[in-house]
């Protein structure tokens, strides 16, 4: 909806592809729905749920075996994102690293984009 033809909406690396895609597999699900809501304290949150249906209006991309899509509202938020999956000592997750945040809060669980 909100792409450049030829360029993917977001990318993910390998460590991501793998995480959703056991994630799909373990759990029997089409895929991971990604969005955007308002929460937090920098006003903005991302949302994560794995689906078992595609919306005809989601942006889908995938990337070896993995299946993500961007709910209709939050494409334009979304768009040159790259999603990587971290393990450390203390914890693991996802990562997004979106060049269209202009801030986040301390615990890095909210975000803020621009006035558009």
């Amino acid at each position: 909806m909100f792409g450049i033809p030829g360029k993917q909406a977001l990318t993910m690396t390998d460590a991501a592809a793998t995480q959703i895609s056991s994630l799909m597999e373990a759990g029997a699900k089409k895929g991971l729905r990604i969005g955007i809501k308002k929460g937090g304290c920098a006003g903005m949150e991302y949302t994560m749920d794995y689906v078992d249906d595609v919306d005809p209006n989601d942006e889908v991309i995938e990337y070896n075996g993995a299946r993500v899509m961007i709910a209709p509202m939050a494409q334009m938020f979304l768009f040159g994102t790259e999603i990587d999956y971290k393990v450390s000592l203390l914890e693991a997750g996802f990562e997004f690293k979106n060049p269209n945040v202009t801030e986040s809060c301390g615990c890095g669980e909210s975000i803020k984009f621009a006035d558009m």
